[in-house]
């Protein structure tokens, strides 16, 4: 009997570390990533020993960066096509709601803890020359946030000479390419593209059927590069440790903004968005989260919602069981769209910049914060550092000073981990909630269509008694209509 039990103890740890070895070994890379980071750091390294010890971490990026592309284009494709155009409405704007509600209580959250907090106070000393660090260049307007779809920069154009002869220049807004991809663009090209498909009817079924298997080949191609995930993690973040500068400084001297930051990604990612969750679908919203843990060490390592998107996908589908067509058009969206955690840090930044300033804010500038926070995370890069030049965009719209935003890039790798993990948590959450308001619709239609199978029924079966019953009387000297009332009740005794 013992010999029994030991063996099932042991199949059962087995059958565990089979279901789970992918997270144990993410999350074991971080860990001795950090190690190997701290060992390394005392070795004063040179800058090209450097790279070459962040170069398996980079590769992992660049596989990641790599496969984006081809897997939002080919699942929202194959999404948008698979829907119908009624259902496709209907959770878009289910979608479109939640990622606004949930983004405007995460800035909501931020201005409340930066006003509770108060980490700008008292930090008047503090300023980019004593740390050492570079001003940043923010060189754009608040309307370019709203109308983006390149990178807008600005250049002084001659329009004219003054009484006195002197040349007048005024500033012109000039498009440029974005060195990254234009991912809000491929999104609504791929969306709109899978409704065309759909109307084609026959016609565009060959190229439905194309994107779908190119959809599950890119699928598999995750499910490789996930296996090189714990090794690149490892020198990921055994590198950035290498490269940080003076830690205790910076901590000492932002720890309140690092902390009020931290704080509201617990509040948010921790009450918030399971409470929500748990509204919509009335089920354990952390056995949820509980299958997502290597999507979210991705994110802690690589600071990008883009590049979590491949193991996010893999995992919502397989450890959740959440509808491929609901994954695969809610997901790439909210990696776009949905920057939950960038609008609390930059909320709070933007706070923090004005105390630290010693600039009040009144009523309207906190509603501007809360707005333009809302609104920008929609064009935000969901690449490392993406949210900085948000920030900048909040700071003009408001009227506060830029000079002060190296303070945040010096201490967004640290900020930028919880910032990530949170946006993909809200991306998650949100397909969960779609999928079980689909299965909810599809269970409603489903019952309509058995009710309306048993009426069918019901009817047939009461005409087939109507012509065969013995109860009827053919009359052939008249209608029965002729028939009075009481003449027709003597006839139906009589056959009695």
């Amino acid at each position: 009997m013992e010999k029994k039990n030991g063996h099932t103890m042991t199949d059962s740890l087995m059958r565990f570390l089979n279901r789970n070895m992918l997270v144990i070994m993410t999350v074991s890379g971080v860990l001795v990533g950090v190690g190997l980071g701290m060992m390394v750091r005392n070795m004063n390294l040179t800058r090209a020993q450097m790279t070459y010890f962040a170069f398996p971490g980079e590769m992992l990026l660049r596989m990641l960066k790599m496969i984006i592309l081809p897997l939002v284009v080919c699942s929202l494709i194959s999404g948008a096509a698979s829907l119908d155009t009624r259902s496709l409405g209907k959770l878009g704007g289910i979608a479109v709601s939640y990622f606004l509600v949930t983004t405007l209580i995460a800035s909501g959250i931020g201005v409340s803890l930066a006003f509770i907090i108060k980490p700008g106070v008292g930090a008047g000393a503090l300023n980019t020359n004593n740390l050492g660090l570079e001003s940043v260049n923010t060189n754009k307007e608040t309307t370019d946030s709203f109308l983006d779809l390149y990178a807008t920069d600005y250049k002084m154009v001659a329009v004219g000479n003054d009484t006195n002869g002197t040349i007048l220049y005024q500033k012109v807004p000039v498009g440029t390419e974005p060195d990254g991809m234009n991912i809000l663009g491929l999104v609504l090209f791929a969306m709109v593209f899978g409704v065309a498909l759909r109307k084609l009817g026959e016609e565009g079924e060959e190229l439905i059927r194309f994107f779908n298997a190119f959809n599950e080949a890119t699928m598999v191609l995750v499910s490789w590069i996930m296996w090189y995930v714990p090794f690149g993690i490892m020198f990921l973040v055994g590198s950035k440790i290498v490269e940080m500068e003076d830690v205790v400084l910076l901590v000492t001297s932002l720890g309140k903004y690092i902390f009020a930051s931290v704080l509201g990604h617990i509040i948010h990612g921790g009450v918030i968005l399971p409470l929500i969750y748990f509204g919509f679908t009335r089920k354990n919203p952390f056995s949820f989260l509980s299958g997502l843990i290597t999507p979210f060490t991705t994110a802690f390592a690589t600071c990008s919602s883009s590049a979590t998107l491949p193991s996010m996908m893999k995992c919502v589908e397989e450890n959740n069981g959440v509808d491929k067509r609901i994954s695969r058009f809610i997901l790439p969206i909210g990696a776009t769209v949905n920057m939950d955690g960038a609008a609390i840090f930059q909320c709070v930044a933007a706070v923090f910049i004005a105390q630290l300033n010693n600039i009040e804010l009144n009523a309207g500038q906190i509603f501007t914060i809360l707005v333009t926070a809302t609104a920008s995370s929609v064009g935000a890069a969901g690449i490392p550092a993406g949210g900085i030049i948000t920030i900048a965009i909040i700071l003009e719209a408001i009227g506060l000073p830029t000079n002060d935003l190296s303070l945040m890039l010096a201490v967004d790798w640290i900020v930028d981990r919880t910032t990530t993990v949170v946006n993909v948590e809200g991306d998650a959450l949100g397909a969960g909630i779609l999928h079980h308001i689909n299965q909810q619709e599809m269970k409603k239609q489903h019952l309509g269509e058995e009710l309306a199978e048993v009426l069918v029924e019901a009817v047939a079966n009461t005409q087939a008694d109507e012509e065969t019953s013995p109860l009827v009387t053919h009359q052939t000297l008249g209608s029965a209509g002729d028939q009075s009332p009481r003449e027709s009740a003597e006839a139906i005794e009589s056959v009695l």
